[in-house]
């Protein structure tokens, strides 16, 4: 008898399922792939390409290209809830997909709901796409002479490697932009070892980038920001890169979640509510060994979650993931120079972008349509 098995999501995790499906197709299953956009981005380098280090292409995963070489069905469509009893998942255009078993990986968007004004006024980094045509419109208005007031809310990793390649780009492209990152945090890289923090402080000092810590925002207006201590902070594009926010529709549909509302996965990234559910990346949380929000983890996810799928449909003994309790994080810095971050240990140089540069572009081969 044929199975389903939905794939929701072209995040980081699905991309490596779906590669090591073509590989070794399992007999008389039926995989689709529900994905809103033809390509998916590469987080680690989208600061680059921001940069204009690389090109769309070179960061950008073509899941029709990919989904065609492995005989894999891609529908084009963003999932609106599940009927877990009946097993089908809702598109945001009405359509039904019924599935045996499902793997969610849509990532998640930066955490600005309970900020009044910022969902009118500024653009999350994610999804990606929107914020890209953000930049293009950033760029065209400094092309033309104007000097954009830019504001970058989040100084984690995200926010500070986003704002120094804004940063190189427009004074590349000759534009005095003026950069500011905001944060309720009491340091940039609050979560790395100081080492890397006063690293990077001192570049962005050098770089100009104005950086107001412990200034949580309290609203967002058309023409800039208010902080929570009535500070007026005029701008005029505002980027989010906060904190990671859950879609609602898994504890809507009932599947089991963290207080957050991610969807809560066992050691095997399979649902404790529902047993044909699965998830992974940003979308989902480990209970009994959580992590953050991070590419890193959502990578190395996918071989142990493609097994499972397997192991799944088969009816076989599920396998426990481990996740490394410290990763390796390469910050970039704008230019071709990065920052390694490794435990207590920080190191940098113009060596550590090119050492990043050859582990960002070879997990790209790995999916290309050339491949």
């Amino acid at each position: 008898m044929n199975r389903r098995l939905l794939l929701i999501g072209g995040g980081h995790t699905h991309v490596e399922v779906i590669r090591r499906w073509g590989l070794n197709p399992e007999p008389d299953v039926t995989v689709t792939l529900l994905s809103p956009g033809r390509h998916t981005p590469y987080s680690g380098m989208l600061p680059g390409y921001v940069a204009g280090h690389y090109r769309f292409e070179d960061c950008h995963i073509d899941l029709e290209a990919l989904c065609q070489r492995t005989g894999i069905v891609r529908i084009d469509g963003a999932v609106s809830g599940l009927d877990l009893r009946h097993r089908k998942a809702y598109c945001s255009d009405n359509a039904e997909l019924s599935f045996d078993l499902v793997s969610i990986d849509t990532g998640s968007t930066p955490v600005i709901a309970s900020i009044p004004g910022a969902e009118r006024h500024g653009t999350p980094v994610k999804p990606v796409a929107q914020f890209l045509e953000e930049w293009k419109t950033i760029r065209l208005a400094a092309q033309h002479g104007n000097a954009p007031r830019i504001v970058v809310v989040g100084a984690g990793a995200g926010g500070i490697e986003l704002a120094l390649a804004m940063h190189h780009r427009l004074h590349h492209d000759g534009s005095p932009a003026r950069i500011t990152v905001v944060s309720d945090s009491p340091a940039v890289l609050a979560s790395h070892p100081a080492g890397v923090r006063r690293r990077i402080a001192s570049i962005l000092e050098e770089r100009g980038i104005a950086v107001r810590l412990n200034a949580p925002v309290q609203s967002a207006q058309a023409d800039g920001l208010t902080l929570r201590d009535n500070t007026r902070l005029p701008a005029d594009h505002v980027i989010w890169v906060t904190g990671a926010a859950a879609p609602a529709w898994p504890l809507a549909c009932g599947l089991h979640t963290d207080p957050a509302g991610f969807i809560a996965v066992n050691g095997c990234l399979q649902s404790p509510s529902h047993e044909y559910v699965f998830a992974a990346g940003d979308v989902a949380s480990m209970m009994a060994t959580p992590r953050p929000k991070s590419g890193v983890y959502a990578v190395r996810q996918g071989p142990p979650l493609s097994e499972n799928l397997r192991r799944a449909l088969r009816k076989e003994t599920l396998v426990e993931y481990h996740p490394q309790k410290t990763t390796l994080a390469l910050i970039s810095t704008g230019n071709r120079h990065a920052i390694a971050s490794y435990g207590p240990i920080a190191f940098g140089g113009a060596w550590v972008w090119r050492w990043k540069n050859r582990i960002d572009t070879a997990f790209m081969r790995k999916y290309n349509a050339t491949a």
